[in-house]
C-alpha cells in the first residue's frame, strides 16, 4: 500500500510575489510563463538552439549579446524590446534559423522569475509550457523530489494561463505527490474546467493576457503556446544557461 508521507510535496505559487513564502532550497522549480516566454524557449531549443542565456534585463541582453556574438531577443509588454534582434514568439525561431545558435533573452514575466527563484535558492530550475507539458510531467514523477509550479503571472498579478498549465501538470502527476495547496487545488479545478478547449476558455473568461496579446494580431501565437507538446524536450537551466535536459 503506498503510504502518502513517502511522496515528496507539490506546491504551485501563482505569482513572482508569492515566491518567498516557499521553501525552495530542496525543491525543483517549474518556471511557467506560457504567453509567451516558456513556450518560446522549449520551441528554440526543440529546434536546435545550442543554449539559451535568460536574463532580467534589457541592457544585460545587449551586453551579453555583444560579447558573445549571439541572438539577442526578448519584450516588454508583448512588443520587441528596444535595442534587441528578435521577440518573443515562438514562430521566430525555427530550426533553421536558430539551429545551433546561442539567444539570449529577457522577458516582462519569465526570465525575472527565474532569476528570482536563483536568488531565493532554488535546488534545481527547469521551464515548463503546454508545448513541453509531458517532458515535465515525466522529468517530475522521476525525480522524486518536492516542486514548485512557479508562474511567472504578469507583473505580480495572477493569470489564467500560467494557473492553467500548472493545473494540467497537476492533474498528470499528483499521484505521486503529497499536495497540501489551495493555490494547486484552484489551478487543477479551472484547468479541468478550461481541458475541452483552452483557447475558447481564454477568450470566454476575457484572459487579459489573452487580450493584450490579441490586440498586437497574435491570436496564432496564444493558440501555439496553448497546444500541448508541439516542442518535447526539457529546458534545464544550468551555468547561467537553459539547455536541453
Amino acid at each position: 500500500m503506498d503510504n502518502t508521507n513517502t511522496k515528496p510535496e507539490l506546491f504551485t505559487s501563482l505569482s513572482p510575489a508569492l515566491l518567498s513564502l516557499y521553501d525552495i532550497s530542496s525543491s525543483i522549480v517549474v518556471i511557467i510563463d506560457v504567453l509567451r516566454a516558456t513556450s518560446t524557449i522549449a520551441t528554440a531549443i526543440y529546434n536546435g538552439a545550442k543554449e539559451i542565456i535568460p536574463v532580467d534585463s534589457v541592457p544585460e541582453c545587449i551586453r551579453i549579446g555583444k560579447q558573445m556574438g549571439a541572438i539577442t531577443a526578448g519584450e516588454r509588454d508583448g512588443k520587441v524590446a528596444e535595442g534587441l534582434q528578435y521577440g518573443n514568439s515562438p514562430f521566430e525561431y525555427p530550426a533553421t534559423f536558430i539551429g545551433g545558435k546561442t539567444l539570449v533573452l529577457t522577458t516582462t514575466n519569465g526570465t525575472k522569475l527565474l532569476h528570482m527563484a536563483l536568488d531565493n535558492g532554488a535546488s534545481e530550475i527547469i521551464t515548463g509550457s503546454f508545448a513541453n507539458l509531458e517532458a515535465v510531467c515525466s522529468y517530475l514523477i522521476q525525480q522524486k523530489k518536492p516542486v514548485l509550479l512557479a508562474c511567472a503571472a504578469w507583473k505580480d498579478r495572477v493569470n489564467i494561463e500560467d494557473t492553467l498549465f500548472a493545473g494540467a501538470v497537476i492533474q498528470s502527476i499528483k499521484n505521486h505527490f503529497t499536495i497540501n495547496c489551495d493555490s494547486s487545488q484552484m489551478a487543477e479545478i479551472m484547468y479541468k474546467q478550461a481541458q475541452p478547449d483552452l483557447m475558447q476558455f481564454m477568450k470566454d473568461t476575457e484572459a487579459s493576457h489573452y487580450k493584450r496579446l490579441a490586440a498586437f494580431g497574435l491570436e496564432k501565437d496564444i493558440l501555439h503556446c496553448l497546444t500541448p507538446n508541439t516542442a518535447p524536450v526539457l529546458p534545464i537551466y544550468q551555468e547561467g544557461k537553459l539547455t536541453k535536459g
